[in-house]
């Protein structure tokens, strides 16, 4: 695509949740049109898009139907079937790039893209089998996490190793599916940059934000991060650098370990991230839009903190906070429009101003 999207014209998110319900939002507000593909019914987003397709990712025709509808498509998760995206991609481009997407979605893939580009990461080896976690276990050690290469997201598909001896119930909890033994880092914290590339060029990184997890799900991100400034610098480069080498365009997040060694990258998700919520009420133009206005062309926003920030996330019964936090003039609520509370669901997000 050499010219930007003009107003009217019709992006294609995939993935209906509540990260392509605020994509559609900022969408609208720049004058474009999202259209929905969907295989659930009622998601988040189609209380906010222009058009909504119902339809498994295996209907080609449902596909078609929906790549000839829109101008371009961009997707809110990495675990989209690689022949709907042969589909789509056959009629209309997809951004980010089906590289960056790749790379992604397998966590060997990953982690060899970045050692190669020079980048530090945890201790890793493939596993396939029995024998080659001995040898993995032999090879890194233990404390270790086994987790699968591929369809894992917060906390799911992944066990820890305390001792080899825990290596065959760990193997066993992920039922065959090919895995990665990563090795335990010993860190300060836990950071990520949200970044955004534009076809031109063009990048636009946010302030590193400090990550909190409860049971392998994001809890909270503070902005600013407690970290030296020459990390935050370090940080912002390094994530420009993956987005260069990828010839990426959109928004990304990448996860990063604070060690007394240096960063380490913990992992990259090609799209806007839970992490990047606090922008919302943080930065003139938050990471919804910067998306939106990378993939279509246009000039990124400025990515500046003007205020800080705590983002948490409201899970299941935090819903029943809302009350409370509404009459808290400090908090921004978020809600995702989610009918049904579960336990470890996330239904909207709080960004509350800390100065």
């Amino acid at each position: 695509m050499t010219d930007p999207l003009p107003t009217g014209a019709t992006i294609g998110i995939l993935g209906g949740g509540q990260l392509g319900r605020m994509l559609s939002v900022a969408a609208a507000r720049l004058g474009l049109r999202t259209h929905i593909y969907e295989p659930g019914a009622n998601p988040p987003a189609a209380d906010v898009a222009h058009a909504v397709t119902t339809a498994d990712y295996t209907d080609t025709d449902a596909l078609r139907a929906f790549a000839q509808s829109v101008d371009l498509v961009t997707y809110e998760f990495e675990n989209i079937p690689t022949a709907a995206l042969d589909t789509v991609e056959a009629i209309v481009p997809i951004h980010p790039n089906r590289r960056a997407l790749g790379t992604s979605q397998d966590r060997l893939t990953e982690k060899t893209f970045l050692q190669e580009l020079g980048l530090t990461v945890a201790p890793f080896a493939d596993v396939t089998d029995a024998a080659a976690l001995e040898a993995a276990i032999a090879q890194i050690g233990t404390p270790a996490i086994l987790k699968t290469r591929r369809f894992g997201y917060d906390g799911k598909g992944q066990a820890r190793l305390t001792s080899p001896d825990d290596a065959a119930s760990a193997l066993d909890s992920l039922a065959g599916a090919p895995a990665v033994l990563e090795g335990f880092v010993s860190f300060t914290a836990e950071i990520s940059v949200i970044a955004a590339r534009n076809p031109q060029g063009d990048i636009a990184c946010y302030d590193p934000g400090e990550n909190v997890h409860r049971d392998g799900i994001l809890h909270t991100t503070t902005v600013p991060a407690n970290i030296p400034a020459r990390l935050r610098t370090d940080a912002v480069l390094l994530a420009a650098r993956i987005l260069n080498a990828l010839d990426y365009v959109g928004v990304m997040g990448v996860e990063l370990f604070v060690t007394p060694q240096g960063l380490i990258v913990n992992e990259i998700a090609p799209r806007v991230h839970n992490s990047g919520h606090w922008t919302q009420n943080g930065c003139t133009v938050d990471q919804f839009e910067q998306h939106i206005r990378a993939i279509a062309g246009w000039p990124l926003g400025d990515g500046s903190r003007h205020t800080d920030i705590t983002m948490e996330n409201l899970i299941g019964d935090d819903m029943d906070r809302v009350p409370d936090l509404a009459k808290d003039p400090k908090c921004a609520l978020h809600l995702y429009g989610k009918a049904d509370t579960k336990p470890g669901r996330k239904m909207g997000h709080v960004n509350r101003v800390t100065g």
